[in-house]
């Protein structure tokens, strides 16, 4: 039984019109760029698409999680991961956070111009020391006067050199999480420089950057909520972010499947198609059973976090069996084209390729089982400590 509604289903059906004549086309010169171009958000933007959990007050559509489901499926469905990732950095991870906790001021200045692709957004978190560990982030915001003066860097930065804006994870109290707050920086902002551009194993058409700070100066009104209270935030967008790395793992997974299933009924060897070979047909039968779990594991978290209900050890469940199982289904999915599995003109290099980001972004797989182990009640108790 399909969790999405008839409007979702409408939304689907638009989506997927613009992404074959608008995206599908295009996709490999992106991929060759390194980048997606900004008339790509505002062709979204113009469509409502980029605004689908934004509050209507900001120019967006206020649905819920579902819409956001389909957008990242749709997307996926091009064939390039990285357009997938570098919408939803923008759409989904450095603006709803504003739109959630912002002032009216802020999210008149960076949330309703993202929700309509006027300007592209980043959300600035993991440093050289500190990844999943955001606790350990050492960018300093100090306030002087009206202002916040930002010194540090940001690594691995998806959108960090096409942003408008940066929501940063900074430091502006004591160590540890209760020192940690937001603030967004305008790419225009004094002290603020794009070290470089990363070149990445795959995901090419999402562009990741360097990030420096060097006695950046922004208005202090530019805080996300309240100061020192940042990590609460973070925390919630990592909810979100797991998600849709979930999502973007079972659709990935499910468009090499198909990529196998069509190769292994039109190639021959030995006198038969290579799906006549029972070893093919009870392969791609695993890879099929672990697409289904996987999405059944993540729509079910998808149900929880719509209903508001807690849910982070069931989200980190999806997003670890999917980041995992995509890795293996693309290994057997990519293997049943032999020796074309290495060549770039067939897409399933591009996306077996693709599915080694999955379990280390929002999290790594170590963390998500941390995160399990947690709320299932496996750590040990007190007493026994």
């Amino acid at each position: 039984m399909t969790p999405f509604t008839q409007e979702n289903e409408m939304f689907r059906l638009s989506l997927r019109q613009l992404v074959e004549r608008e995206i599908v086309p295009h996709a490999p010169e992106w991929e060759e760029a390194g980048a997606l171009p900004r008339d790509l958000f505002r062709r979204l933007g113009e469509q409502g698409f980029l605004g689908v959990r934004v509050s209507e007050a900001c120019g967006g559509s206020g649905l819920d999680f579902w819409s956001t489901a389909v957008l990242v499926q749709e997307l996926v469905r091009c064939g390039s991961i990285g357009v997938a990732v570098s919408v939803l950095a923008h759409a989904e991870f450095a603006t709803k956070v504003i739109d959630r906790a912002g002032s009216e001021e802020i999210k008149d200045l960076f949330v309703r111009p993202a929700a309509a692709g006027e300007r592209i957004g980043a959300l600035g978190a993991t440093e050289p020391d500190a990844g999943s560990d955001v606790g350990a982030i050492r960018t300093r915001a100090v306030r002087e006067g009206d202002d916040y003066v930002i010194n540090g860097a940001k690594t691995f930065i998806t959108n960090g050199s096409i942003a408008d804006f940066v929501t940063t994870v900074v430091r502006t109290g004591g160590p540890g999480h209760r020192g940690i707050s937001l603030v967004v920086v305008p790419a225009d902002a004094q002290g603020f420089r794009r070290s470089r551009r990363l070149r990445k194993v795959g995901c090419h058409a999402s562009d990741t950057a360097e990030l420096a700070f060097e006695d950046c100066r922004v208005p202090a009104r530019y805080l996300v909520g309240p100061e020192n209270g940042g990590f609460k935030l973070i925390m919630q967008g990592f909810e979100s972010e797991r998600l849709v790395l979930a999502l973007i793992c079972c659709q990935q997974m499910r468009l090499m499947w198909e990529e196998a299933r069509r190769y292994g009924h039109e190639r021959k060897a030995f006198g038969q198609p290579l799906l006549g070979f029972q070893v093919w047909r009870h392969r791609l039968a695993d890879a099929l059973t672990s697409i289904e779990a996987a999405e059944a594991l993540t729509y079910r978290a998808i149900d929880l976090y719509v209903r508001g209900e807690p849910c982070n050890g069931e989200i980190s469940m999806a997003k670890l069996f999917a980041a995992e199982s995509c890795v293996g289904v693309a290994h057997d999915c990519a293997q049943i084209f032999g020796g074309n599995r290495y060549m770039e003109e067939y897409a399933i290099a591009r996306l077996q390729r693709d599915s080694l980001a999955f379990s280390v972004g929002a999290g790594t797989s170590e963390v998500m089982r941390e995160i399990i182990a947690r709320t299932s009640g496996l750590e040990p108790r007190e007493e026994a400590r």
